[in-house]
């Protein structure tokens, strides 16, 4: 016995084998006592980024995430802690949070401020215990598929996805994928992917084209975007506005939101010019100038500001923005969290600028955390039935442990080195992808039952050496490997993009499996049956 595992060691294809499996398990990095409330978002201005909390970059592998593992020496070993904890906090409350990363001295916002006081601006899931990315169907959020209301260039869908990214990252939304796709019939779409989120927080955000003009009469004075270089998120200098109190009007309640902004030199310029030659007017006996400032959003008239007549021709680089909640409140507190949603979706505009094109949603899928998790583990239970299932069909093929073991080490070791490589590129898990690595393993138990019947019968049919053997059998694996490229190629720029990762999961499980497991496997056999 001692001989015969030195013999399968020494082997070449063995070697390597190893070597990749074991760069696999690295990779993953597995580490099932990970626990706590992992951070996956910050939200820019929040009291978490005040105190200095930064925003996970989103190609971090999962296991170098900053964790919170306790909260004023609470312990926080989930995110059902995490928020029993937040929740119970006072408005205007230090908290001492303790990440893996440091201490962090947190305020709670009081009362009446951008966000509700137990908020404190953090996004978060359970720590992850692996370093395989869970894509959509197995974590839950929000996937969107949005399509140009015309055609676009190259040069525009990389604006496009750039400026998406900008405006998820301002709001907040880090764990996300935002990529161009197609199909076949040539139509352009851009896909997004939000973990964690929900579809009311990101559908109108992304499907706006978010063109934001300040008008005084028909002249444009400044636009979002260049002409804005900084916006107050603070809650010194935004939220709802004390001059206006809440009200309730027809249909429900409605406050006001107020946000300070400054200008560049060329929009104040642009600005005084505009009001230079306007009147000056009387209203509630103070003095105004004859035109006001109007906020158009996508071309729609959201606002109008009254213009102080100390300002006619002055080139006034620092001004506040005023509005209202859209849709009226059921109650005071209630158009209070819309006002104030309001005005994080307008400084979000106002700080991005406007999309090259409108955006229209195609499709939306919305996946909820716990129907994720039952499916991961339904996924793992029949995927370990399966191989069951082929372990026992292959036993009665041949009736030999000598074979059967090897086989479903192989199956074994081909899964972890797919998932390896997966956790080392930063390709996410999803239906998709386990589709594909179920069809590699199924191609895979294929190739093995060719490598074991050439060894076995390849005598009978002309092979008379070890070496004609191989030949023959990983002729006929060439074979299939080549059509199983050809037939996936196309599938990479089908589907809208949602077949990507099917097409590229199998493409790398196939390629993994005929270039290091299978010959790995063929010679372990070889050793095995004494040839």
């Amino acid at each position: 016995m001692k001989r015969t595992t030195l013999a399968i060691l020494r082997q070449p294809r063995m070697i390597v084998f190893l070597i990749v499996l074991i760069l696999a398990v690295a990779a993953i990095s597995w580490n099932p006592a990970n626990a706590g409330a992992a951070i996956r978002g910050v939200v820019e201005n929040s009291s978490a980024s005040l105190a200095g909390i930064e925003r996970p970059s989103a190609q971090a592998p999962p296991m170098t995430r900053e964790v919170i593992t306790a909260i004023n020496n609470q312990p926080v070993d989930s995110v059902e802690e995490y928020y029993a904890i937040i929740t119970a906090a006072a408005p205007n409350q230090t908290l001492l949070i303790k990440t893996t990363k440091g201490i962090y001295r947190v305020i709670t916002r009081a009362e009446g401020n951008a966000y509700p006081p137990e908020d404190i601006g953090l996004q978060v899931y359970e720590a992850p215990t692996t370093n395989i990315r869970q894509g959509l169907d197995l974590s839950g959020g929000t996937r969107v598929l949005l399509e140009p209301e015309e055609e676009v260039t190259s040069e525009q869908i990389e604006r496009i996805i750039s400026n998406l990214d900008q405006r998820l990252n301002v709001y907040g939304l880090s764990d996300m994928s935002i990529k161009s796709a197609g199909d076949l019939s040539g139509n352009q779409y851009i896909l997004v992917e939000i973990a964690g989120a929900n579809e009311e927080e990101v559908k109108d955000l992304l499907a706006s084209q978010g063109k934001f003009e300040a008008k005084v009469g028909n002249t444009t004075v400044f636009t979002g975007g260049e002409d804005i270089p900084n916006i107050c998120r603070s809650p010194e200098c935004s939220g709802l506005d004390p001059s206006a109190p809440c009200g309730e009007g027809e249909g429900g309640w409605f406050c006001r939101f107020q946000f300070s902004i400054t200008l560049s030199q060329n929009a104040a310029k642009k600005q005084a010019e505009a009001t230079r030659g306007l009147e000056v007017v009387t209203e509630n006996d103070l003095p105004y100038l004859s035109e006001k400032l109007g906020l158009y959003l996508d071309d729609k008239l959201v606002d109008e500001l009254s213009i102080a007549a100390d300002l006619q021709g002055r080139e006034v680089q620092e001004i506040a923005i005023s509005g209202s909640n859209d849709a009226p409140g059921i109650s005071e507190q209630d158009a209070i969290l819309n006002s104030l949603a309001e005005m994080k979706k307008l400084q979000t505009i106002l700080d991005t600028g406007s999309l090259p094109v409108k955006l229209f949603i195609k499709k939306t899928d919305t996946i909820s955390p716990a129907l994720g998790e039952q499916f991961l583990h339904n996924a793992v239970f029949v995927g370990l039935l399966a191989i069951l299932s082929v372990v026992i069909v292959v036993f009665i093929a041949y009736r030999r442990l000598v074979i059967v073991i090897p086989m479903l080490l192989t199956m074994l070791s081909e899964t972890i080195i797919l998932l390896g490589v997966a956790a080392l590129i930063g390709w996410n898990l999803d239906l998709a992808a386990i589709a594909g690595i179920i069809v590699s393993i199924g191609t895979g138990v294929d190739d093995q039952i060719v490598i074991t019947d050439e060894m076995l019968n390849g005598e009978s049919r002309g092979a008379r050496s070890i070496k004609e053997k191989f030949k023959r059998a990983f002729f006929i694996i060439m074979a299939a490997y080549t059509t199983t490229l050809v037939a996936m190629a196309p599938l990479l720029f089908a589907g809208a993009g949602l077949l990507k990762g099917f097409a590229l999961t199998t493409i790398i499980g196939v390629s993994v499996g005929v270039l290091i497991t299978r010959p790995a496997y063929a010679a372990v056999l070889r050793v095995l049956l004494n040839e």
